[in-house]
């Protein structure tokens, strides 16, 4: 049985380790969605997976429309977690935010641009 949760363990929240990711992480885009990813290395080791959300007050001035946004992406994360996993590996740190100031209409159109990100990472380089 797959495990669709998103646990405390699992979230990002230490000011040090979001410092870190911004410092060194990659960035990817699709559509209105960005996401930043540290992946473990020899030189640089990522404890464990930990995934947060963003969406900046600039877009949404209300906090309903950013907490909206933020709950669309969460559970586009937590659905998609296996797929995410395979994309990135198991240790990773990463952050996803919506860039846009359009709500989005749907949960599905999160879900396929959330995709589209993972889907671009397995292609070999």
């Amino acid at each position: 049985m797959q495990n669709f949760k998103y646990s405390r363990e699992e979230k990002l929240k230490k000011n040090t380790e979001i410092a870190l990711l911004f410092e060194k992480g990659k960035w990817r885009s699709c559509g209105n969605l960005r996401i930043i990813i540290l992946k473990d290395k020899p030189n640089l080791e990522v404890e464990s997976h930990k995934f947060g959300v963003s969406v900046s007050k600039r877009y949404f001035k209300k906090a309903v429309h950013r907490n909206r946004v933020k709950r669309l992406l969460r559970e586009c994360y937590r659905l998609n977690k296996n797929l995410f996993k395979e994309a990135f590996g198991e240790k990773t740190l990463a952050m996803m935010f919506w860039v846009s100031p359009e709500m989005p209409a749907k949960f599905q159109d999160v879900e396929e641009q959330f995709i589209k990100i993972c889907h671009m990472q397995k292609r070999p380089q």
